[in-house]
C-alpha cells in the first residue's frame, strides 16, 4: 500500500487528469478496500484539529450524531463496525450519547481503530468498543474532564490545598481568596460530578463489552479508569499514551503490525489514514464522517452546516 507521498502523487495525477474531487475519490477508494478486506462496515471519524486547533466544531459535538445517522443508514449492521477514530475529544455528553447510539445500532461488535490519535472523549469512545487496534505510532489520552478548558481535577486539588493551607496558616486566607474567588459558587460541585460521570461511564462500558469475558473484569476496569483519569499519573490532559501502556493497564489491544483475525491490515489502515490527513490539510474540511460506500457528512470551516456527500466513482485506468 502507498505511503503519504505516494498517495499525494496519486491525488495530483487525478487532478492533472481533470478528475473532480480527487481527494474524495482517493479517500473513498481506500476505505472501500479496507472494508472489502475485513468484510466489516467501516466508518471513519476524522477531525482536522491538528490543522485547526482553535475551531470548536473540530471536537466531538452533538452535531456528529447527524453525521453518524447519515452514514449508518442502509448499512448491513450484522457485519459489525470498524470505527476509525482521529479526534482531540470534546463534549462528554455528546460522546456518551454517540456511544449509546452506536451500540444500539451494532451491539457489542464494534472495533476501534486508532491510526494516530484519539484523545480525551475519543479515548472514552474507544474504551466502549470490544477491542482497539493501535500501531506503534498510535496514542490515546487521559479521560479526566475539562470544564471550560480548566481541568476539573486541578480545581478540586487547588481547593483542597487551600483548605489545608488556611487551616494551618490563617494568614494565607487573603492569597487563597483571590485564587478561589475566580470560581463561581457551584463550580467545585460541577467538577466533582464531571469526574464521577466520566469515570463511571467508562468503567461500565469496559465491563459491558471489552472486558465482559474477563473473570476479574471489575478490577481490570478499575485499573484502566484509575490510570486514565488520574492526573497524578498522567500529569497532563494532553499526555500521549502509547500502545505499551495501553496493554499494560489491561485494554484489549490488537497490534497493527501483526495479523488481526488472520489479516494484515497495517498498510490498508495507514494508507487510508494518510488519505484523510491529506484531505484535512489541503481543504476547508474540519471534520469528515464517512462510510465504505462513499456516503459522508463533511463539515467545512467556513460553512455553518455539514454537506452530505455521495459516492464518487473512480475513473477507469
Amino acid at each position: 500500500m502507498p505511503n503519504w507521498s505516494e498517495i499525494l502523487t496519486e491525488i495530483q495525477s487525478l487532478n492533472a487528469a481533470g478528475v473532480t474531487d480527487a481527494n474524495d475519490a482517493i479517500r473513498r477508494k481506500y476505505i472501500k478496500e479496507l472494508s472489502d478486506t475485513t468484510g466489516r462496515n467501516t466508518i471513519a471519524y476524522y477531525s482536522g484539529f491538528l490543522n485547526n486547533p482553535s475551531v470548536h466544531e473540530a471536537s466531538i459535538t452533538d452535531m456528529d450524531k447527524n453525521g453518524f445517522m447519515t452514514v449508518i443508514n442502509k448499512l448491513d449492521r450484522a457485519k459489525g463496525l470498524d470505527l476509525i477514530l482521529h479526534t482531540p475529544g470534546g463534549d462528554l455528553a455528546a460522546a456518551e450519547s454517540l456511544v449509546e447510539y452506536l451500540r444500539l445500532m451494532f451491539g457489542d461488535d464494534i472495533r476501534a481503530i486508532i491510526p494516530q490519535m484519539a484523545m480525551s472523549a475519543g479515548t472514552m469512545i474507544a474504551c466502549s468498543c470490544k477491542s482497539i487496534i493501535m500501531g506503534k505510532q498510535s496514542n490515546i489520552g487521559p479521560i479526566d474532564p475539562q470544564i471550560r478548558g480548566i481541568p476539573a481535577s486541578g480545581v478540586i486539588e487547588e481547593f483542597n490545598r487551600a483548605l489545608l493551607d488556611v487551616s494551618s496558616d490563617p494568614k494565607s486566607i487573603p492569597i487563597w481568596q483571590v485564587i478561589i474567588g475566580k470560581y463561581h459558587p457551584t463550580f467545585i460541585g460541577e467538577c466533582e460530578k464531571a469526574i464521577q460521570w466520566s469515570s463511571e461511564i467508562v468503567h461500565e462500558w469496559l465491563k459491558q463489552n471489552m472486558l465482559k469475558d474477563e473473570h476479574e473484569r471489575d478490577e481490570i476496569a478499575k485499573t484502566i479508569v484509575e490510570f486514565l483519569s488520574n492526573p497524578n499519573r498522567t500529569k497532563a490532559h494532553a499526555r500521549h499514551i502509547g500502545i505499551i501502556d495501553c496493554e499494560r493497564i489491561g485494554l484489549n489491544i490488537k497490534q497493527l503490525e501483526k495479523p488481526i483475525d488472520g489479516m494484515n491490515l497495517q498498510d490498508a489502515i495507514l494508507s487510508l489514514h494518510h488519505a484523510y490527513m491529506i484531505t484535512l490539510s489541503s481543504s476547508s474540511a474540519i471534520k469528515v464522517i464517512e462510510n465504505q460506500n462513499g456516503v459522508a457528512m463533511i463539515l467545512n470551516k467556513n460553512i455553518p452546516q455539514p454537506i452530505p456527500h455521495q459516492i464518487i466513482q473512480m475513473p477507469t485506468p
